[in-house]
């Protein structure tokens, strides 16, 4: 008995020390993520142009659940002191954040450049680089400058010409103290929500069409801006550019062809059309749906496919533009055929031929969309190193959601980080280059179409305050430990509820 007893010590020992070695590397950026919209407010201050939220939420307030607006949101425009601050009491290497397009070019074009706005923008960096926290900055997170939407936004040949002017402008201000670009903050949001469907502004609603056209422009601006960063500001500037684009894994449900050929073509039209003309080696949309596009689009009696097509020199220019591989990834669904879609026809997803399904035991947030599906991220990232050629990611996003009314105790959201947190750690152990991971979000924020009525913040926002008051939930304390200490201890338990800066981190 007394053999037995000291063997299950010891093992126990063991495994202990075991779980101890899965550890992140110190060079791996924890950090939290946040876009211009949803945090800054001031959006008519100083000379800011309008954009296409600020013309949304003022013209059609009810299509938001609580007819809120970003208007002022958490007044991160006032406040950006106090959002380094809490940088620092979380120890964050890095803050992901996005630049407001309106508020450095008010007419969208660059003939016209905002003092205010950079200087703005100058601020905010400055107190990051003050304190050693690595900026990581999105040039493009929805916000497009309404005068661009009127003339047709990405829907505009000229839309790649006018996303390049403007991140020459940005790099010109800001590049030599961020290293870290992103061009753009998911395309499959920006083109099939905001073109193909309701579900984002401009709520353009150009079903079956609309976010194949957004889609190939995007995607020529972005490597229009990679290239005017690689070629003029990078040998000076010595940083680094990608995209950032909406990655959840989509299985099959079952191990039959069907389901099989049906989860592919869904994960073409969720990211591959966005993926696959940067990180392939064909380059162009994918080949497969490309294929069912143009067939479907000749029995619906259109002359031609739907889905434009790339010549063979936007080929070549699109293929390869990007430095690393931003995903955001929350969640996962399954995906089996269908003979009748719940998507509208035509359409991205009704072009598919796919519907989804979520377990009933995976745990809900208080997004009608968001589940915690086992295992996600390693099996997300897993599929795109293996399809890619093994490029260098960053997860850019990866949060959950819980309801306004529910408080500082966040306990399922601490759930749902230790989850995903281990599944980063499968990532780097499988040898997947993985150099950071960006929290969502520092703080509550306008959460698009939910207004405030979800919340994804590490600090929670007072937005009946005028000051805007941020005050740290668990989860806050646990992602600070985790960062400190580069250990997931799923017995931590925070003993106080006083937020501090530690020097040194």
């Amino acid at each position: 008995m007394k053999l037995l007893l000291l063997l299950g010590f010891l093992i126990g020992c063991y495994a202990a020390t075991t779980r101890q070695e899965r550890r992140f590397p110190d060079e791996f950026l924890f950090g939290t993520a946040t876009a211009s919209y949803q945090i800054e407010g001031g959006w008519n201050a100083d000379d800011k142009g309008e954009n296409i939220w600020d013309r949304m939420t003022h013209t059609k307030p009810d299509v938001i659940k609580d007819v809120s607006n970003g208007d002022i949101a958490a007044d991160s425009y006032n406040n950006y002191k106090r959002d380094v601050e809490m940088m620092r009491e979380l120890g964050l290497d890095a803050y992901r954040f996005s630049l407001s397009w309106s508020r450095i070019l008010p007419n969208g074009l660059s003939n016209k450049v905002s003092e205010a706005g950079v200087a703005f923008y100058n601020n905010y960096i400055d107190e990051m680089v003050k304190y050693g926290i690595t900026p990581m900055v999105t040039l493009y997170h929805w916000d497009l400058p309404q005068k661009l939407q009127d003339l047709g936004g990405f829907a505009n040949p000229l839309f790649p010409d006018w996303f390049e002017d403007y991140a020459r402008v940005v790099y010109e201000h800001f590049g030599d103290r961020v290293k870290h670009w992103i061009t753009f903050n998911e395309p499959r949001e920006i083109c099939y929500e905001g073109y193909d469907t309701t579900t984002k502004a401009p709520l353009l609603n150009a079903t079956g069409i609309g976010a194949y056209l957004c889609a190939k422009n995007l995607v020529l601006a972005h490597a229009k801006a990679y290239y005017a960063y690689k070629n003029d500001f990078a040998p000076s500037q010595g940083g680094q550019c990608g995209i950032t684009i909406s990655v959840n894994w989509f299985p099959p449900l079952t191990d039959s062809e069907e389901d099989q050929i049906a989860a592919e073509l869904y994960r073409q039209a969720e990211w591959g059309i966005y993926a696959e003309p940067i990180f392939s080696a064909e380059g162009g949309f994918p080949k497969e749906l490309s294929e069912r596009v143009a067939q479907m689009s000749m029995e619906q009696g259109y002359p031609r496919s739907r889905m434009p097509e790339f010549t063979d020199e936007e080929r070549e220019f699109v293929r390869g533009a990007a430095d690393f591989f931003g995903v955001n990834h929350y969640t996962a669904f399954l995906v089996s055929a269908a003979k009748d879609t719940e998507f509208i026809v035509p359409s991205v997803y009704g072009d598919t031929g796919a519907v989804t399904s979520v377990p009933d035991e995976w745990p809900k947030s208080a997004s009608k969309w968001l589940t915690l599906a086992p295992d996600s991220i390693l099996n997300a990232l897993t599929f795109l190193n293996n399809k890619y050629n093994s490029p260098v990611f960053y997860i850019t996003e990866n949060g959950w959601s819980i309801r306004y009314e529910d408080g500082l105790e966040d306990d399922d959201r601490i759930r749902y980080y230790r989850a995903a947190l281990e599944s980063v750690l499968d990532v780097l152990d499988a040898g997947i280059t993985l150099k950071g991971y960006m929290a969502w979000s520092l703080m509550d924020n306008f959460e698009w179409m939910e207004g405030y009525t979800e919340r994804f913040g590490l600090y929670e926002v007072d937005f009946e305050d005028p000051a805007r008051t941020r005050t740290p939930r668990k989860s806050a304390f646990v992602y600070k430990q985790i960062i400190k200490t580069r250990v997931i201890d799923h017995e931590y338990e925070p003993e106080r509820r006083t937020m501090t800066i530690d020097d040194g981190k």
